[in-house]
């Protein structure tokens, strides 16, 4: 298991992140096989699999997250293979359970313009405002916004570098409101940080911030300021993701934006838009609406006509 991380991080190029999530579900299973008396990588055989896929519904993961574990198997018996470790890959034909795919939280726009126009003097107010403005006008993924140094952000031209998954890197447009945002932080954080320190954002002892005081922080404005739901950076992105998409149309621009390998992956945005529309028609259309009377009905049916 450790060649195998050494590997992705070496010859597959892929990112901390990603090597730490393979070493997790891996060990997940190691630890599994070891309770089944199962010590040896080329003994594990597909029956084998298909229990732990069932002890790990059991558990409560969702197909997706299953999927998940699998994927990192199957590329874990493919490593083996070429090293001559193994016999065959008993992970080819698994299949993870379907689960319904639940749509993403969006936030409202007049509640986001509300909670994100908010006026403030406190220092650590100025850096979260300036973070869920940044999330809000670029798509940012959480992981994003917390990797940004200060020279990824070009103000004058309105746009900054960000790298995504798998390491990729992609220019987005920074909006007014972030611009505006940002010449209200940089400020504050000379004020916070030693000149070697690269972080955009920063705690108040000058360190990078982390995930997690970013997720906590974002729940933290979202109480103070009245939101009526709870706030998470990715109900920003998807806000971002289903606002734009809603204004505009154009699902490969989204896709660019959002950092998608896979249009499939932004289609789940016009499964939102749809059910906006979806409503507006149940209200509007007069064939739709329902009829609460006879009397009504006759009226309606005059008026269609005369239209």
């Amino acid at each position: 298991m450790a060649d195998f991380a050494r590997h992705l991080a070496s010859e597959k190029r892929h990112s901390p992140r990603t090597c730490e999530s393979y070493q997790r579900d891996l060990f997940r299973l190691a630890t599994w096989l070891v309770e089944q008396n199962n010590t040896e990588w080329r003994a594990v055989t597909g029956y084998d699999l298909r229990r732990y896929v069932a002890n790990l519904s059991r558990e409560g993961l969702s197909g997706r997250s299953i999927a998940r574990h699998l994927s990192a198997i199957r590329r874990f018996y493919q490593y083996l293979l070429r090293e001559r470790r193994a016999i065959d890959n008993p992970a080819l034909d698994i299949r993870a359970p379907k689960s319904r795919r639940r749509l993403p939280g969006v936030a409202d726009v007049d509640q986001l313009n509300y909670l994100l126009d908010a006026s403030t003097d406190d220092p650590l107010e100025v850096r979260d405002q300036c973070m869920f403005e940044l999330m809000y006008s670029s798509g940012l993924r959480l992981a994003e916004l917390a990797s940004l140094n200060i020279d990824a952000i070009d103000c004058r031209g309105g746009e900054a570098r960000v790298v995504g998954k798998g390491s990729k890197t992609r220019l987005i447009p920074v909006g007014r409101k972030a611009l505006e945002a940002l010449s209200r932080w940089l400020p504050v954080r000379a004020s916070m940080v030693p000149e070697a320190q690269t972080a955009l954002f920063v705690s108040r002892r000058g360190d990078r911030l982390s995930h997690r005081s970013i997720q906590a922080r974002l729940s933290r404005w979202g109480i103070v300021k009245g939101a009526d739901q709870k706030l998470h950076p990715h109900m920003l992105r998807h806000s971002f993701a289903s606002h734009m998409l809603e204004s505009s149309g154009d699902l490969r621009a989204v896709q660019e934006l959002l950092g998608h390998a896979d249009i499939a992956t932004t289609q789940i945005y016009t499964h939102l838009d749809f059910q906006h529309l979806a409503r507006v028609y149940d209200q509007s259309h007069p064939r739709a609406r329902r009829r609460h009377s006879p009397g009504q009905d006759g009226q309606n049916s005059e008026q269609e006509g005369n239209t």
